[in-house]
């Protein structure tokens, strides 16, 4: 199977209609068309992109601001609800599940609103972006990421390397931080990646993704003693 192919099918499972495939893969839709029009589960995924298109859960992050009080505290419980439901549906997922154990144990705990993961691992930075992009529908442009560096690290040179290697572009980075180490020797050779997205909606909804996964590991472990 070709690899874009193969992409778009990862997508198509995650409930992703034929424009977000299009503009995430840049796949024409009538190629889109032609790979799933016999396939019945596919069909199935059309129905419910249908029935629910009104109530989506694409969030204008922008909007979140004018919204003050009840309302937004209404917001964020609509959050965790539809988080539940979304467990539900993903939790075989390789790529969500992969998102939740990379945030569960190097993702921000400390505020209410920022979903950011730091690694000196590109691959893991790779699969967080893949991660927010696929299954959280963060669109590019929402995702900021910057690098932490020690003095003796060329900032070009690994800003290049973080660019080739995390899935994001230069326009998603702001200005590296310089850090002193307690020795001035090499120590990790293109400085950590954070990748951050601003948004207590989507924070509230990875908090019960968290506490519905660990449960589910438990009941794993259960299972296996029994």
């Amino acid at each position: 199977m070709r690899k874009d192919k193969k992409e778009a099918v990862t997508l198509r499972t995650l409930g992703k209609s034929y424009k977000e495939i299009e503009a995430t893969l840049q796949i024409p839709r009538s190629t889109l068309s032609d790979w799933f029009r016999e396939s019945d589960w596919s069909k199935k995924i059309k129905d419910t992109l249908t029935e629910s298109s009104k109530e989506r859960s694409v969030i204008n992050l922008h909007a979140l601001n004018k919204i003050r009080g009840k309302h937004l505290k209404k917001l964020y419980r609509n959050a965790e609800t539809e988080a539940r439901g979304e467990f539900e549906a993903l939790k075989l997922h390789p790529l969500f599940i992969t998102g939740i154990v990379i945030y569960w144990g190097e993702g921000d705990k400390s505020t209410a609103y920022q979903v950011r993961v730091g690694n000196i691992d590109p691959a893991m930075i790779e699969t967080f972006v893949k991660f927010l992009r696929a299954v959280c529908n963060v669109p590019r442009q929402r995702i900021r990421a910057h690098l932490l560096l020690y003095p003796d690290l060329n900032p070009a040179l690994c800003m290049d390397y973080w660019i080739k290697k995390s899935g994001l572009s230069r326009e998603n980075f702001t200005k590296s931080v310089v850090i002193e180490g307690r020795h001035k020797t090499r120590r990790i050779p293109y400085g950590v990646c954070y990748a951050t997205v601003s948004s207590t909606y989507l924070k509230r909804k990875i908090n019960i993704w968290l506490k519905l996964l660990s449960r589910e590991f438990i009941k794993s472990v259960y299972c296996l003693r029994e």
